[in-house]
Formats: structure tokens, C-alpha cells, sequence
């Protein structure tokens, strides 16, 4: 099989593998879905090659609402490590429906005993961290010293449109993050020369540690297209591209040749399963209508869509026009897999929510 092609009996082969998991016969929204504007439009036929997966996300946990019940409030972004003692630590991005400027007012850092019920522990204001607003963050447990890193991103303060990845300093337990800790880690690149077109701003980390050096994969903005890229450190702080540091890890095709988007990888037994999100171009509002997919990956650069026709998920309650299933986070738990995800509700507000998988 040659991973880089994608071929389809490479999908085949990796689906077949992915079956053990429960993960692999994913019944995905149909492939006319992406011709529509309205999350409604689906084609009821079961589909031979993906199963029922999706239908097994319509259970779930709420793990977080967002502070008003009305539209364009959103709980959501959420970071969710467990530490070695097994408390499970949450840092989610809470946003308003101000239609001016920056609409995320605060990281809130949680924690909980059980996965299920979190308590605020503390929080991060924009302007403690020096940016204007604050968009999904990342966290995970430092492999040595089994502290918390907490990772953030937000535009400049000075110009909106230059996006930054930042680094709190590592801390045994949320409530002592410091807002002023942070500093820029992953910042955009300066153009070679007036023709040269890098990305503009990176946002959205997902972090993962695979035993020797981390791996970091943001929404990379470029030309005003958001798309994935790639890289990776040895400490978690200094950060360099893997590969051209232009060239994107996903393509924009298909169901999401809007956006291509990461959203969390997680080990597996014999690679790692990327679960990705995007969005059509004729869907509405394609910027905030995402919907999440699934790829594989051996090296943890190149990758294999496994739903390339069709999304795997969207929201199970949806409004009108948005079926926002985005910025999920999966771990192992015990037996299970466990995904935290921000989901619309009917009525355009957005809560985050637990789905538990047999493994």
C-alpha cells in the first residue's frame, strides 16, 4: 500500500484493520450532502462501506454549556488531558455573540474526577495573555515530568489577522496557570520575497508526544484558506516545519475543499487514527459549519482520509442551516474511547459533549 496515494484499496485495507476498534464501519452523511446548504439534506440509504458508526455518536454526556442560551454563545475548543493520577483536566474556549472583533473572552480550565462532571478551577482573559481573543487551545501531560502543558492561540493585539500559537509555562494543576506566562511559539512566517505567499497565521493546536518528540498540527491560514500543518519539537517549545514548510498535510477536496482542519490524533496499536474536520464550499457559512472525518497515519505526517467522499460526523441536533461537530478530543480511557467535541444545538448556540466508544 502506498500511504501518500491514498489509494482505495489502501482505505479498504485500513478500514478492515480499524474494524477491531469499533471505528473503522462508519455510515458517513452521504456524498449529495456536500451539494447542500442544509445540514437536513441526507441521503437516508445505509451505506455498504461505512457501517453505523456515526449512529453510535448520538448518545452523549454534556460536559460543558456555554454561558447564555443564546445564539452565537459558544462553550467550546475543548483540551482534555488526564494526568497520572487519572483526574482528567479540560481548557475549553468560551465565546459571546459581540459581532465586532475577537469573540473568545476566556480559556476556562477545569477539572474533574470522573470525565464526566468538570468544575472550574480557574481561568485566562485575553489581555492577560497580550492577544485580542482567544480560539481552541491544546494540553497534555509532559511525558517526563507528568505536568501540564497548556498551549493557546489568538491574533495579535495590533493586527487581527496575524494568528500565534502560545505556550503557558507547565504547572501541576490548572488553577495555577498564569495568563502572563504566555509567549509565542509558533509564530507566521516572514515572506522570502515580495512574490512568496506563506501562511499568514496559525491557529487550532493539536499536540500529541509520540515517545520522542512532539508533534504539533494547526489550522494554517493561507491566502484567507484554512488548511493543516505540521510541526514538531524535541522540548515542546522550540517548534519547526516538518517538510516545506508551505505545503499543507491535507488537500482541499471533496466534502472539505472549503477547509481541511486537524482536530486530535490518537495512538493506536499499529499507527495513529488523525481525525480531521472541514467543510464544503457550498455549505453555510462553510467558516463555522464544520463537520469532522477520519484519516490514518503511519508517521504522523502522511495521510490517508478514510471518509474522503462524505463527513463521518455532524451534530445530531442541528438548527436550521448549521450542523457545527468540531474540535474534538479523543483518548483512551480504560476500555473505551472517549471523544469530546463542540456540537451545535438548535439553536445556533454550541455546548461541548462526551461520546463513549466501546473499543
Amino acid at each position: 500500500m502506498n500511504i501518500e496515494t491514498g489509494t482505495s484499496l489502501g482505505r479498504r485495507g485500513l478500514l478492515a484493520a480499524l474494524s477491531s476498534f469499533g471505528l473503522a464501519a462508519a455510515r458517513p452523511v452521504s456524498a449529495q450532502f456536500a451539494e447542500q446548504r442544509s445540514p437536513r439534506a441526507q441521503d437516508p440509504r445505509p451505506s455498504t462501506r461505512y457501517g453505523n458508526v456515526a449512529d453510535r455518536f448520538r448518545q452523549y454526556a454534556v460536559a460543558l454549556e456555554p454561558d447564555h442560551d443564546k445564539a452565537e454563545w459558544w462553550a467550546g475548543g475543548p483540551a482534555v488531558a488526564r494526568d497520572h493520577n487519572g483526574v482528567f483536566w479540560m481548557a475549553a474556549r468560551m465565546r459571546n455573540d459581540d459581532p465586532v472583533g475577537p469573540r473568545g473572552y476566556e480559556l476556562r480550565l477545569l477539572r474533574s474526577e470522573d470525565g464526566l462532571r468538570f468544575r472550574k478551577v480557574g481561568q485566562v482573559l485575553p489581555s492577560e495573555a497580550g492577544v485580542a481573543g482567544f480560539e481552541r487551545p491544546a494540553l497534555l501531560c509532559d511525558p517526563q515530568t507528568g505536568k501540564l502543558k497548556l498551549y493557546g492561540c489568538g491574533p495579535d493585539v495590533k493586527n487581527e489577522r496575524r494568528w500565534t500559537i502560545l505556550r503557558f509555562d507547565d504547572v501541576e494543576d490548572l488553577a495555577q496557570v498564569r495568563g502572563s506566562s504566555a509567549k509565542p511559539v509558533i509564530a507566521p512566517i516572514k515572506p522570502a520575497h515580495v512574490r512568496d505567499f506563506p501562511p499568514s497565521g496559525y491557529k487550532d493546536p493539536v499536540i500529541v508526544h509520540d515517545g520522542q518528540r512532539y508533534h504539533c498540527y494547526v489550522i494554517g491560514v493561507l491566502r484567507g484558506v484554512e488548511r493543516t500543518y505540521h510541526f514538531t519539537s524535541e522540548d515542546g517549545e522550540s517548534w519547526t516545519p516538518e517538510g516545506h514548510p508551505y505545503q499543507a498535510v491535507m488537500e482541499l477536496e471533496g466534502w472539505h475543499n472549503f477547509a481541511a482542519r486537524p482536530a486530535s490524533v490518537l495512538p493506536l496499536p499499529f499507527g495513529y487514527l488523525f481525525v480531521y474536520e472541514g467543510s464544503h464550499v457550498s455549505w453555510h457559512d462553510p467558516n463555522y459549519n464544520i463537520a469532522t472525518g477520519l484519516g490514518f497515519t503511519f508517521d504522523l505526517h502522511h495521510i490517508t482520509d478514510l471518509t474522503p467522499e462524505a463527513p463521518l460526523l455532524i451534530s445530531s441536533t442541528p438548527g436550521e442551516l448549521f450542523h457545527t461537530w468540531r474540535y474534538s478530543q479523543w483518548l483512551h480511557v480504560g476500555n473505551e474511547i472517549w471523544a469530546y467535541a463542540e456540537v451545535a444545538r438548535p439553536n445556533r448556540t454550541n455546548e461541548i459533549r462526551l461520546f463513549r466508544l466501546q473499543a
